[in-house]
């Protein structure tokens, strides 16, 4: 396993496997949990050692409301950690804020303890991030990252010689 993914609650599933599926298609190894960093700390304490010691080299944690996890992990292991703010989904719970509350959360950490932060349920972003970090010492991973971006970039050649209609 190269990458871990933290899921808060099962709630958050739909977002986070868009980063699951990014890994998959890049054929970087994964596994993922649900773990509350509020209801289950010791757990996710015990968690993030076990995943340290099974070789996974770097963290994606997807939290929304208060958005704890992704900080809380980041403060018990030395691993890059990548936090997706998310949206709240859970029934009975406010949506009013749109996940800005998980994203400064997540976005706001004390000094020498920091979380990368994508955007408001950037799932895909976060994977993208730990392949980029992944690449560094992996250029099985690199050279799928430069393919890839080429097909980016033909793919919006492609497009802009066509034109636009309204």
């Amino acid at each position: 396993m190269k990458v871990a993914i933290f899921l808060g609650s099962k709630s958050d599933s739909e977002t986070m496997k868009k980063a699951a599926a990014v890994l998959k298609e890049f054929g970087v190894e994964y596994k993922a949990f649900v773990i509350s960093a509020h209801r289950a700390g010791d757990i996710l304490v015990k968690t993030v050692k076990q995943v340290e010691a099974d070789g996974a080299e770097v963290i994606i944690a997807g939290a929304g409301l208060s958005a704890a996890l992704p900080g809380v992990i980041a403060s018990r292991t030395t691993l890059p950690v990548v936090g997706v703010p998310l949206e709240c989904v859970t029934p009975g719970m406010s949506n009013g804020l749109a996940g800005v509350d998980s994203l400064l959360s997540i976005v706001q950490m004390p000094p020498q303890i920091p979380v990368a932060t994508v955007g408001i349920n950037s799932a895909k972003n976060a994977a993208y991030l730990a392949l980029q970090i992944l690449s560094i010492k992996y250029p099985e991973i690199k050279e799928k990252l430069i393919a890839f971006r080429a097909k980016l970039t033909a793919d919006a050649e492609a497009a802009a010689a066509q034109g636009f209609d309204f």
